[in-house]
């Protein structure tokens, strides 16, 4: 799979599209807890940055101890250090600590947030059915909102860091300094601070040349998140469908897809690693020059006498944090060109979500509320994401209690049908008036079973309103004895049962439910037909005011209904559905 390159966008459109990703957070109904702990960890940062102005003071004083050959104060100066020690580690572990606890509040606040907007209005339908260019959605809300809030918060906390840290230190390297003269054209010339303004060149040049050469990696760091993710997504597949491989005994074809995958994940990676070595061996050289650059410069000084060395200990040692402060970006370049990544996958995936609210908003297909209690679509045109018509002026009405069998020849558009009575499907034209959705259950012929108890995958989507005793007559009613004292147990159900029993176990659901309205798309199809006429006599039986719409091709099923439907396909167009 090829990953499109990202459109450019300045520095000032990427600054408000983050702020419109990280804002909503501050001002929601955790923010004053957030506020509260941001506050102790930019406290707890300005604790750190008093700690580095006392410990460059301490490098003065013990230095010139050692110079001066003065035991006493030089074992007075271990001393000093190690309270310095113990109030700089006790500040370490108490930022990590509440920034930590920060981290998961944010997070959990805004996986919340993500995962509200991929499931309502059946966003995660709609990105399915639609192929929308929004890849790994799962990914983007399990990873991607994880990387975001830690490495935002990283990142925060660092600059903030540096801004004080510059703040504190530019003073002190400023009067440590002194003048440095210069003789240009026979005429001296003194550049008070010149520490300072070495600190600022170095650090500007450093900057500049690391953007020019770790500019590649932002959109490589895009692009391997989203081959990872293919990989990992193509991984689940084959175990969630472990069985139809091993019956096609497509373990090959499924070995090629795996390789093909992890190519692109191994092909960009190598130039990852081509770009990160081209940044990593800058950085380390700009590193290396910056412990031994403010010693040559402040060298003059110290030989001359103007300073011991305890001052030439501690100029370097402001330089250092002066220096350091101002190459910010030189330093966290890579973490910078990793978190744009991950922002700009969840600003996409934001523009996705709100995209398809929209679409849900204008959709030609219009529902409205039913005045009688019957489901009814009026001169519907089904439709398909391309933009073709699938099922033309469909006119169709189902009464309460009703029993309806659609049929008609593969491919003509019955299942789909059955998404628009559903509401679910976005695409098409016409009116549909329907009652209260909450009345309405779908069996589609393959089930969904949750990974959970056996309970919570026979009252699926529910989670209570039957007792035990109900459940396992209810097991008993549909033929699935060896299930009743399994009620508690864990498993994935889906590998578990065989395809008959999970069909079954569906028709559970609906005895369990009640619903106003059932549709069954070939939702007995696994089921032998002595057992599928268990099936529908006991729907009959327990349901009698429930209207049930089936979709199947056995003929015994018409016994089971009084209404009928067909989808005829039109050799010269769309397909019509005829009611009898």
């Amino acid at each position: 799979m090829q990953t499109q390159a990202r459109p450019h966008q300045g520095l000032g459109t990427f600054l408000v599209r983050l702020w419109r990703l990280a804002r909503p957070y501050w001002f929601a109904e955790d923010r004053w807890a957030a506020r509260g702990l941001f506050a102790v960890v930019l406290a707890l940062t300005i604790g750190g940055v008093w700690l580095e102005v006392l410990f460059n003071s301490w490098n003065n004083e013990f230095y010139n101890a050692l110079q001066e050959k003065n035991e006493p104060e030089f074992w007075k100066q271990f001393g000093v250090f190690g309270w310095l020690a113990v109030l700089f580690i006790a500040n370490f572990v108490a930022t990590r600590y509440f920034s930590l606890w920060l981290q998961i509040r944010w997070r959990e606040w805004l996986t919340k947030r993500y995962v509200d907007g991929w499931l309502s209005g059946r966003v995660y339908y709609r990105f399915q059915v639609t192929g929308a260019e929004t890849d790994n959605p799962d990914q983007r809300i399990a990873e991607d909102v994880k990387l975001f809030v830690s490495t935002t918060l990283g990142l925060v906390t660092q600059l903030i860091n540096a801004v004080l840290t510059l703040a504190a230190f530019l003073t002190i390297l400023w009067g440590l300094s002194g003048d440095f003269t210069l003789t240009l054209f026979g005429t001296e010339i003194a550049i008070p601070g010149y520490m300072v303004w070495f600190a600022i060149v170095y650090s500007v040049v450093g900057t500049w040349l690391t953007h020019k050469v770790g500019k590649p990696l932002v959109p490589l760091n895009y692009a391997q998140q989203r081959y990872e993710a293919d990989f990992r997504f193509a991984l689940v597949r084959l175990r969630e469908n472990a069985e139809q491989v091993a019956l096609y005994g497509g373990e090959g074809r499924e070995r090629a897809n795996f390789l093909a995958r992890f190519a692109g994940v191994a092909a960009n990676w190598y130039a990852l690693m081509l770009a990160g070595l081209k940044l990593n061996l800058f950085t380390s050289l700009f590193g290396q020059l910056a412990i031994v650059f403010p010693f040559i410069v402040a060298a003059p000084r110290y030989f001359s006498g103007a300073m011991q060395l305890g001052g030439l200990m501690q100029t370097a040692s402001a330089f250092g944090q002066v220096q350091g402060a101002l190459s910010f970006f030189v330093q966290a370049y890579a973490q910078l060109a990793d978190w744009k990544s991950v922002v700009d996958r969840l600003l996409d995936f934001e523009t996705a979500v709100a995209k398809a609210e929209a679409d849900a908003k204008v959709a030609p297909l219009v529902e409205e509320a039913s005045a009688d209690g019957a489901l009814a679509i009026e001169n519907v045109d089904v439709g398909l994401p391309g933009g073709a018509t699938l099922i033309a002026g469909a006119t169709a009405r189902v009464a309460p209690g009703a029993r309806i069998l659609l049929t008609g020849d593969s491919g003509t558009g019955k299942s789909t049908l059955f998404r628009v009575l559903a509401g679910i499907w976005p695409f098409g034209r016409g009116r549909v008036r329907a009652p209260a959705r909450a009345g309405f259950l779908f069996l589609p012929q393959k089930p969904y079973m949750p990974i959970g108890s056996l309970r919570e995958a026979l009252l699926y989507p529910h989670d209570g309103g039957a007792d035990d005793e109900t459940l396992r007559r209810t097991l008993d009613d549909v033929r699935l004895p060896a299930l009743k004292d399994r009620l508690d147990e864990i498993a994935h159900w889906g590998q578990r049962l065989s395809p008959g029993e999970q069909q079954r176990l569906a028709v559970g659901r609906a005895l369990l439910a009640k619903p106003a309205f059932l549709f069954l798309d070939e939702a007995t199809a696994a089921l032998d037909e002595a057992t599928e006429a268990h099936v529908y006599a006991l729907l009959a039986e327990r349901l009698p005011q429930t209207a049930i719409v089936s979709i199947g091709h056995r003929p015994a099923l018409k016994a089971f209904h009084s209404a009928f439907w067909h989808v005829t396909r039109q050799p010269d167009g769309p397909a019509k559905l005829a009611v009898a």
